[in-house]
C-alpha cells in the first residue's frame, strides 16, 4: 500500500538537521502544560531534548523527535488514523494504540511539533505503569553497525527473551506510595529472573493482582491475534503500556472527564496542527467508548480498569511477511505471564 511504502521512504532520505533547541531553559511549563508525571521510560521533558508533556486538556503530548523518526512515527499515526482508511487490518490496529488527535505546537515555540495523544492513564486514581519494548532486536534494518552494536550490549538477551522492562510504578496499598524501577532494573533481569522480575509490576506490597494478570493476558493476546494475521507492518524499538488500577476494586472508579476531554475523537484524515489559542478538537464519542469496553468485558477477559497498549512506532517499516521479532516476544511474554499466574495459584 502507498501510505505504508512511505514509511520506508523516509529512511532512505538524507535526514535534515534536527529539531533546534529542546526545552526552553528554566521553563518547566509550556503554555499551560507540564512534565507528565508518571513517565516511568523514554525521553523526558527538562531531561532529554525531546519529552512527553501533560495538555491541560487532559491529552499527553510526545514532542517529535529528530528526522528521519519523529516524521515517521507521525506519518504512522496519520496512516492509521486516516479518515478514508478502510484497510480492516489498520483499522483493528486502532483498538491496540492510544487515540491520535493530530498535531500540536505552542504559539512560544511554533517550530516544535508535539504529536497529541491520549494519555492512557488518566482515568486511573492509583495507575500501576509498566512499558516494556518487544522484539527480539531493538535496532532497524537500517541502523549503522555502531548503533546495532551499541544496543546489543544494552540488553544481550533480547534476542532470547524478545522483550525488556523499560520501566515500572507499581502502587503499594499498605503504605500509599509508588515504588518505581528504571531500565536499568529490566536490563538486570537475566533468563532465570525475569519471571519474577516481572511479577513485582503485579504484586502491591500485600497480595499478587492475578486480576490484573489475567486481564493483561487477556489483552496480549488480542495484540498477539492481530500480529499473526498481517504481513504489512514490521515494528522495531516499540512497546506495549500497561496500565491496571492500583487501588482495591471496591474505592477505584474511573476519573470523570475534565470538561473538553470528553469531547475528544481521534484524528481521522488530515493530520491536524492544534495551537494552544485554537479549538480545534473534534467532536466525537465518548458513549461508543464506554460500550465498547462492556462487550469487551461481556466477551470474558476484558477488564475496563486493565489497559495494554502499543506504542512507540519511530521505527515501524513496511514488510510483506510476519513480524516474527515481535510475535515470538509476544509470546514469550505471555508465556512468562501464564507462569506468574500459575505459581500464584
Amino acid at each position: 500500500m502507498e501510505s505504508s511504502l512511505a514509511l520506508g521512504r523516509l529512511e532512505l532520505t538524507p535526514g535534515s538537521a534536527p529539531v533546534e533547541g529542546g526545552p526552553p531553559q528554566g521553563r518547566p511549563h509550556l503554555h499551560g502544560c507540564v512534565p507528565l508525571s508518571h513517565q516511568v521510560a523514554g525521553h523526558k521533558y527538562g531531561v532529554d531534548k525531546v519529552g512527553i508533556l501533560q495538555h491541560p486538556d487532559g491529552t499527553v503530548l510526545k514532542q517529535l523527535q529528530p528526522p528521519p523518526r519523529g516524521p515517521r512515527e507521525m506519518q504512522f499515526y496519520s496512516m492509521v488514523y486516516a479518515e478514508d482508511c478502510c484497510d480492516p487490518c489498520l483499522l483493528e490496529l486502532q483498538n491496540h494504540l492510544p487515540k491520535y488527535y493530530g498535531t500540536w505546537s505552542s504559539p512560544d515555540s511554533p517550530n516544535d511539533l508535539y504529536l497529541k495523544l491520549e494519555d492512557v492513564t488518566r482515568r486511573f486514581k492509583k495507575p500501576c505503569i509498566m512499558d516494556v519494548k518487544l522484539g527480539q532486536r531493538s535496532y532497524d534494518p537500517y541502523a549503522s553497525q555502531e548503533k546495532r552494536e551499541q544496543q546489543i550490549r544494552k540488553y544481550p538477551l533480547m534476542e532470547e527473551i524478545g522483550f525488556l522492562v523499560l520501566g515500572m510504578r507499581v502502587y503499594k496499598v499498605c503504605s500509599d506510595t509508588c515504588d518505581s524501577y528504571d531500565q536499568h532494573y529490566g536490563r538486570g533481569l537475566g533468563k532465570d529472573t525475569v519471571k519474577d522480575g516481572l511479577a513485582k509490576f503485579f504484586h502491591n506490597g500485600a497480595s499478587l493482582r492475578k486480576d490484573a494478570v489475567l486481564a493483561s493476558i487477556w489483552r496480549v493476546q488480542r495484540i498477539l491475534r492481530w500480529f499473526e494475521s498481517q504481513r504489512q507492518l514490521t515494528f522495531f524499538a516499540s512497546s506495549l503500556l500497561f496500565v491496571y488500577e492500583g487501588l482495591p476494586s471496591s474505592s477505584a472508579r474511573p476519573l470523570s472527564s475534565p470538561v473538553g476531554t470528553s469531547s475528544l475523537s481521534p484524528i481521522v484524515g488530515k493530520t491536524s496542527t492544534f495551537s494552544s489559542g485554537e479549538a480545534e478538537i473534534p467532536a466525537g464519542g465518548g458513549a461508543e467508548e464506554e460500550e465498547e469496553e462492556e462487550e469487551e468485558e461481556e466477551e470474558g477477559g476484558g477488564d475496563a480498569q486493565v489497559e495494554v497498549r502499543m506504542i512507540d512506532f519511530a521505527h515501524v517499516f513496511p514488510s510483506d511477511s510476519h513480524d516474527q521479532g515481535y510475535i515470538y516476544g509476544l509470546k514469550h511474554l505471555l508465556t512468562v505471564l501464564e507462569q506468574i499466574l500459575c505459581d500464584a495459584s
